[in-house]
């Protein structure tokens, strides 16, 4: 009989791993953090790390802040600023969810995070430091205007994308809730800016990205900006921001199409409101900086029951000049192609397990496409995700969200929400194909789909994403 020693072992593992392992899992490459991961920034330099080729960058700061005022350039520093662990979120309720059944939670595997008012950090997956100009897609998160953030879910991971795209993936974090979206305007002096700070936040990114992502080989002049849910919100406002006109050429509204926002006697009042429940006045407003977050965060909540309103958006003048998409598209964005689309089922269920087909945002697709396409400018694609997930027997269908790790083509890394089968990857290889080519042309067009047609009120063409992928048109 043969005997085995530890040396035997050693030499069958080593074989096993030049092999790539056994049973068809595949062995990742090296992860190196050497000079090559250092990229100098217009502010300073930052060293990520070398993932098996794809070069990550976590939690770079783009902008600074004071409490309540509008964001400032980030400060420059000597030395090297290690960027290889994810920065902050925005202070929020850590409780929130998706108000929906505890399926969700399994699906949707949300992180909880490490919470800072400053929160003005980005991240960056890109193929290569080689100078080639890629395209570049900036991700903006879901969780409305309150919560949420770049990584709270697994699928926002950048790095799958770029590596299949060729492209730079940037993902944001921003200021959120009362603290990025109250409205202190009416008090004029100091605040005079207060209002839209989230926003600020993001055209802030926008220009690092524009000062900044040729370093990361990156292409300043081809910039998609997209998110879903509440950060589909955010892009539909962008595409209102004269101030964010030029830092993006392509635009993707996942289940987030917004057509209108808060008015300015609405949000002054709901500010003012705040510091009446704080015990504040105008003259003794600058006690707000000292407020702990909780408090402040009931007292907006106290302010919003009493006085009406939301912390959101707000139709300013100056940072946000006119509604979205009510009554017409913005001109500012007239050659921002558009990618829009909604899912199946959202959150239309009627008990834990029975879906009913959404209605409520599909509408907002429709009208939103609708006014984009009487622009006469750059066109609107328009999706239809029906993709039903079979996890816990069927209990998340096509429901909000579930469109995110096939986009982003990260089924593997959310098979508690995907299933994980040989129809979720042919699936997301399909969708994030679709993607990509949006990202690099402003046209979803690829050999994996049906020729996809621009949309237009007439016939409202419609792709429609599952299995077998078809043009839907108005009947």
């Amino acid at each position: 009989m043969k005997t085995f020693t530890f040396k035997h072992v050693a030499v069958a593992a080593a074989a096993l791993l030049a092999l790539g392992g056994c049973c068809g899992t595949s062995v990742p490459g090296p992860l190196t953090t050497g000079e090559d991961t250092i990229v100098s920034t217009k502010y300073g330099k930052v060293q990520g790390y070398n993932d098996a080729g794809i070069y990550s960058f976590k939690g770079i700061p783009y902008a600074k802040a004071e409490r309540f005022m509008p964001p400032e350039y980030p400060d420059t520093f000597d030395g090297i600023m290690k960027c290889q662990v994810y920065g902050p979120k925005a202070m929020q309720n850590q409780n929130v969810r998706w108000n929906t059944p505890t399926d969700y939670d399994f699906g949707f595997q949300f992180k909880i995070e490490f919470l800072s008012e400053d929160c003005q950090v980005l991240n960056v997956w890109t193929p290569a430091l080689d100078g080639k100009k890629r395209p570049v897609f900036v991700w903006i998160h879901g969780g409305g205007y309150a919560n949420g953030s770049a990584i709270f879910l697994p699928a926002q991971d950048g790095r799958s994308l770029a590596e299949k795209g060729d492209i730079v993936v940037v993902t944001v974090n921003h200021r959120l809730n009362i603290l990025g979206y109250i409205d202190l305007t009416a008090l004029g002096g100091k605040y005079s800016e207060s209002v839209n700070l989230g926003m600020q936040d993001l055209v802030k990114a926008l220009e690092w990205v524009h000062d900044n992502i040729e370093a990361f080989g990156g292409d300043p002049g081809c910039v998609t900006i997209g998110g879903q849910s509440g950060g589909g919100g955010k892009v539909s406002t962008l595409m209102a921001m004269p101030s964010a006109q030029g830092l993006f050429h392509r635009a993707v509204v996942q289940s987030g199409s917004t057509l209108r926002q808060s008015l300015p006697e609405q949000s002054q009042a709901l500010g003012l409101a705040v510091l009446e429940e704080l015990g504040l006045t105008p003259e003794t407003a600058d006690k707000l900086a000292e407020v702990p977050y909780d408090e402040l965060e009931a007292a907006g909540n106290r302010a919003s029951r009493r006085a009406g309103g939301r912390f959101a958006p707000v139709v300013d003048g100056k940072y946000l000049v006119q509604h979205p998409f009510d009554p017409a598209a913005p001109e500012c964005s007239r050659d921002v192609p558009m990618l829009i689309g909604s899912n199946l089922n959202e959150f239309c269920y009627t008990n834990n397990v029975k879906f009913t087909v959404d209605e409520r945002t599909r509408a907002g697709v429709i009208s939103q496409a609708t006014v984009k396409a009487a622009l006469g400018g750059a066109p609107a694609y328009v999706y239809l995700f029906e993709w039903q997930s079979a996890v816990n027997d069927g209990a998340l269908a096509a429901c909000h969200g579930m469109e995110l790790p096939f986009m982003f083509n990260n089924v593997a890394v959310q098979r508690e929400m995907t299933g994980g089968t040989k129809e979720a990857y042919k699936m997301a290889d399909r969708v994030s194909s679709a993607w990509i080519s949006f990202i690099r042309n402003g046209d979803p067009n690829t050999k994996k789909l049906p020729k996809w047609e621009p949309f237009n009120a007439e016939t409202e063409a419609t792709m429609v994403l599952d299995n077998v992928s078809k043009m839907q048109y108005k009947e």
